[in-house]
């Protein structure tokens, strides 16, 4: 095996997360223009449109999606529909580097869920012990927000969302990993965001009223950045989970350097928001945390983390089990 073949997963992993990291700051500035879910409804709609060129001429295309159409449906609700709908809506109450940190700290819930629904991902010490240095990080940068004002309470349901937007990406990791022999990753994603972009912007129409589309060209540039970084890294990610020997929350865990750039992007590029100390040090926790689990994970050479057997999650992963059967 050559040394790029060794590397692959990790660049993989890196691009994505590099990706990732870039749309905070594009999507605050794009809400200024348009409501969240609208906004999110058609970005993933063109992001789906975008990867139709790579798999329209298969032969047998449709026959496999209608095969394949509950999974696909599933997924589109967990990675797409409602996970973005409370991204979206979380983003409009905190300012974007508060955003970037909270979803940082994503792989410690992907984590905890992987633990329940996947049998070769249980929780170990070293990874109950990173997950309490994370949580850590995020209560400060809840008390950093004072929650007790009026404006600080809706930064707090802000967060709050913004962790159950986490908790949705961990069920549509899971779903995509236990079914590595599915649709290819670029079909996947392309069907399962356009679907999600749909149920988003029909929403959108009951719940936020007729768009206005007319708007700015630097609104349609941020829109088609956006939708194009969804297409690209999310077909990535799909790849990278269907991978033989890859785990969820140890690829998960990559996303440490998603709220690093964001929260830097955001700084630099939206002229009210700056650094204070209170949020660059929930940052570094959750860094830490995630950085130091990583390291523990590689060491492991594709054993399980610590060496240890799955110890819970039994009875919820049965359920999973039966309703997602692996393929």
């Amino acid at each position: 095996m050559n040394r790029l073949a060794t590397y692959r997963i990790p660049l993989l992993a890196a691009l994505a997360c590099l990706l990732w990291s870039t749309p905070f700051a594009v999507i605050k500035m794009g809400l200024q223009h348009l409501t969240p879910l609208a906004f999110a409804g058609l970005r993933f709609m063109l992001a789906g449109l975008l990867l139709v060129p790579f798999w329209a001429g298969r032969n047998g295309v449709w026959s496999m999606v209608g095969a394949q159409l509950r999974s696909i449906a599933l997924l589109s609700f967990f990675q797409t529909a409602l996970l973005y709908g409370l991204f979206f809506i979380g983003l409009t109450l905190v300012p974007g580097a508060l955003g970037a940190i909270v979803i940082g700290a994503s792989p410690l819930i992907t984590a905890v869920t992987a633990h329940f629904l996947m049998a070769d991902d249980a929780m170990t010490g070293r990874k109950t012990l990173s997950i309490g240095v994370g949580l850590t990080g995020i209560v400060l940068l809840t008390l950093s927000r004072n929650p007790w004002t009026p404006a600080g309470f809706r930064e707090l349901v802000g967060i709050g969302l913004l962790i159950l937007s986490s908790i949705s990406s961990a069920f549509g990791n899971v779903l995509v990993a236990r079914d590595r022999h599915g649709l290819d990753p670029v079909l996947l994603n392309s069907c399962q965001i356009f679907l999600g972009g749909l149920v988003l912007f029909a929403v959108s129409l009951v719940a936020e009223g007729r768009p206005q589309l007319a708007l700015p060209p630097g609104f349609y540039l941020a829109l088609l950045w956006l939708a194009a970084v969804s297409a690209a890294a999310f077909t990535l990610w799909f790849y990278l989970l269907k991978q033989p020997g890859v785990r969820v929350s140890g690829l998960n865990l990559w996303k440490f350097l998603i709220p690093v750039f964001g929260a830097i992007l955001s700084w630099m590029l939206l002229p009210d928001e700056s650094p204070t100390v209170m949020p660059v040090i929930g940052m570094l926790l959750v860094a830490l945390s995630i950085v130091a689990y990583h390291s523990r994970w590689t060491a492991g050479a594709g054993s399980a983390p610590d060496g240890a057997p799955p110890t819970g999650g039994s009875s919820i992963r049965s359920w999973f089990s039966s309703t997602i059967p692996r393929r």
